[in-house]
């Protein structure tokens, strides 16, 4: 399967640059955040649900603020459950803004943060995903 590029994104553009704060090489500065299975998992399903439902929500929120650039989790069981990517300058508002997580919260979930360097067009990937998605996974 062939991915069509959009045609008019084929040269510089200093207007979006700007609005998007991106350096001379098209790279801005994130936090990420790596999601970890803590040893604190021993809810009942029903209270594990729960949780979980808050944590969507909690995405949902902070999607709409614009403090994430991507709130992924992992298919697999391993260790690493998720990953977040944080619009935000530092690690220490990544990190309350990851204590306001209810699995992290609840202790189900650790988390490790970093500083990240990635592309300025990052922050339009939530708009971008709203144009093809039928519906919002995170309620």
């Amino acid at each position: 399967m062939k991915i069509q590029l959009m045609k008019n994104i084929t040269k510089f553009n200093a207007k979006l640059a700007k609005e998007l704060q991106a350096d001379q090489y098209g790279m801005s500065k994130y936090i990420i955040a790596l999601l970890k299975k803590s040893s604190k998992r021993n809810h009942d399903s029903q209270s594990a649900e729960k949780l979980q439902k808050a944590h969507l929500e909690n995405i949902g929120r902070l999607l709409k603020k614009s403090k994430f650039v991507l709130a992924v989790p992992f298919l697999d069981d391993d260790e690493i459950r998720g990953v977040y990517i944080f619009n935000v300058e530092t690690i220490e508002e990544a990190k309350t803004l990851t204590e306001s997580d209810p699995v992290v919260k609840a202790g189900r979930l650790v988390v490790e943060l970093h500083s990240w360097y990635g592309s300025a067009a990052l922050k339009q990937l939530s708009d971008l995903h709203e144009s093809i998605s039928k519906g919002d996974i995170t309620l």
